[in-house]
Order: structure tokens, then C-alpha cells, then sequence
């Protein structure tokens, strides 16, 4: 697939995770989904070296399959709520699943509080999950995979939050996380205390630490799809009180400052590892 067609489909997902595809030792495969609830699919094989793999916030929850024939897994992560290492073995081959932020599986026998900053083996949450994850995991075609893993979310529900919390979570999206609290308030005619309370049963945090999160996937977002982006510009347009703030939070959450960031994906063996299928 040539970069341009490449490029326009990588700008359609607003949940990176730079620091995953980096982790491929050659390609990292993705495929979309006609299920509103999942972003994407991805699958590569881990490097053999001992370098660490972060995952950066993005608000969605992933369910990780480790294909390992002697030791397969399939884990289900939460969102992190700033940069944080996780472990890949070594030379293993993986296949993702990604729910659009915001979006939370209803078979995960779990709240959503529960999972922020946390991951559990998927058969533990979802022990009907058996068939579909032996099938999964002794299955070395993506696309089978993600034909596999389909038709078994087909049969299942997404948790549907409060008509208030979708409310701020679609003014939080929209607004690229820069929206505040009386602002929400404004719009949704609901106090700070109530909106707050109702999020965060639905969501299992504030819509302050949600909107923090959709900031930080905004920054990259515009550094991943801006050849000249400036620093400075990005920070007020993105509602930070100086430079210096916003590169504070973005080490927090990205784990590299952002002139870091900027010259590691775009070197180009990033969008070579990429491969859209």
C-alpha cells in the first residue's frame, strides 16, 4: 500500500499507539471494522530485543492476544492514565483488538472503574470467550482472526452510559479535550457534581482526567499528521497555558518530549512498518 492511501486511513484513528507499532519487528498490520464499538484491528510480531514497549493514554479499551503456541493469552486493558511499560515476550506474535475510546464491551464481567490503569486475562471476565480464543490464538491469518473475534462480538452488547455522559463525551471529543467542566455544565444543563458523578460511574473517571486524555491523543494525533507543525501553536490551540506546560504533560503521557516524538514517527521506517489490509 503506497503512504498516501496509507496515511489518509491512519488519519481516520484517533487512538494511537505509536510506541506498539515501533515495538514490530517488521510489519504492523491493521484492518477496520464494520462495528461501530471497535476501532481497529492490528497484528505483528514482537522484536527479540529487550528495548521496553509503552502504551500511552487513549481512553479505549484493548483485548491483547499473545499467539504463543507453547503459552498462548489474551489480556484486557483499560486505559492508562499516563505512559506505562508493558511487557511483550519476545519474538511472539500478536493480534489486537480496539474499542473506540469511550466505547466499554458489555460481557467484560468488570466496571469500567476497575479498569483504569488495569488489565485482566480475558477468560477470567469472559469465560464464554473460551472457543472463540482457542480458535483465535492456533490461527496464524489475520484476517481469519479478526472474522473470528467478529463473529463472536456480533452476539454481544456494548455498555451504553447515560444519555448525560454521552452528551460530554461527544462535547469532549469534539472539542479535542479542550472543553471545560462549567462548560459541560452549560451545555448539559446538569451541576459539576452531578455530570461528574454520572461520568465517572459510566466512564470510571472524571471528565476532567477523559478530557486530559483526548488532549494528550489530540497532541499526537496533529504531531503524526503535521509535516510543520509548531510546538508553540499546538499548545494554545490546544488550550495549555504555555509551551512549557504542554511539554511537561505530553512527556508525562507520551514518555518523550514532543521534539522527541516528532523525529521518531516520522522517520520513515514508522510508516514502513506499517501495513493496512
Amino acid at each position: 500500500m503506497s503512504h498516501s492511501p496509507l496515511i489518509s486511513y491512519l488519519a481516520g484513528i484517533r487512538s494511537k499507539q505509536p510506541w506498539l507499532v515501533l515495538s514490530a519487528a517488521e510489519k504492523f498490520s491493521l484492518s477496520g471494522s464494520n462495528h461501530p464499538a471497535i476501532s481497529h484491528f492490528y497484528s505483528f510480531e514482537s522484536k527479540s530485543s529487550e528495548e521496553q514497549t509503552f502504551v500511552i493514554p487513549d481512553g479505549c479499551i484493548d483485548i491483547l492476544f499473545d499467539c504463543d503456541k507453547n503459552n498462548p493469552s489474551a489480556e484486557v486493558f483499560g486505559t492508562p492514565t499516563a505512559a506505562v511499560n508493558v511487557e511483550l515476550n519476545k519474538g511472539n506474535r500478536y493480534f489486537g483488538v480496539r474499542f473506540v475510546s469511550g466505547a466499554m464491551p458489555d460481557f467484560l464481567n468488570v466496571s469500567a472503574g476497575e479498569l483504569i490503569d488495569h488489565h485482566y486475562r480475558l477468560l477470567d471476565l469472559v469465560p464464554q470467550a473460551n472457543q472463540m480464543f482457542e480458535e483465535v490464538i492456533s490461527s496464524s491469518n489475520f484476517s481469519e482472526q479478526t472474522d473470528l473475534f467478529g463473529s463472536f462480538f456480533e452476539a454481544e452488547d456494548i455498555r451504553q452510559p447515560s444519555d448525560l455522559t454521552s452528551q460530554a463525551l461527544r462535547s469532549i471529543c469534539e472539542s479535542h479535550g479542550t472543553i471545560r467542566v462549567n462548560e459541560l455544565e452549560a451545555l448539559t444543563g446538569y451541576t459539576s457534581r452531578t455530570l461528574q458523578r454520572q461520568f465517572r460511574a459510566d466512564m470510571g473517571m472524571s471528565p476532567k482526567a477523559f478530557s486530559r486524555i483526548i488532549r494528550c491523543q489530540s497532541a499526537v494525533y496533529d504531531i503524526n499528521q503535521n509535516d510543520d507543525v509548531a510546538f508553540s501553536d499546538l499548545a494554545c490551540e490546544l488550550g495549555f497555558s504555555d509551551q512549557a506546560h504542554f511539554q511537561r504533560e505530553f512527556k508525562k503521557l507520551v514518555n518523550a518530549t514532543p521534539l522527541d516524538y516528532l523525529q521518531r514517527v516520522k522517520h520513515e521506517t514508522y510508516l514502513k512498518r506499517i501495513q493496512y489490509l
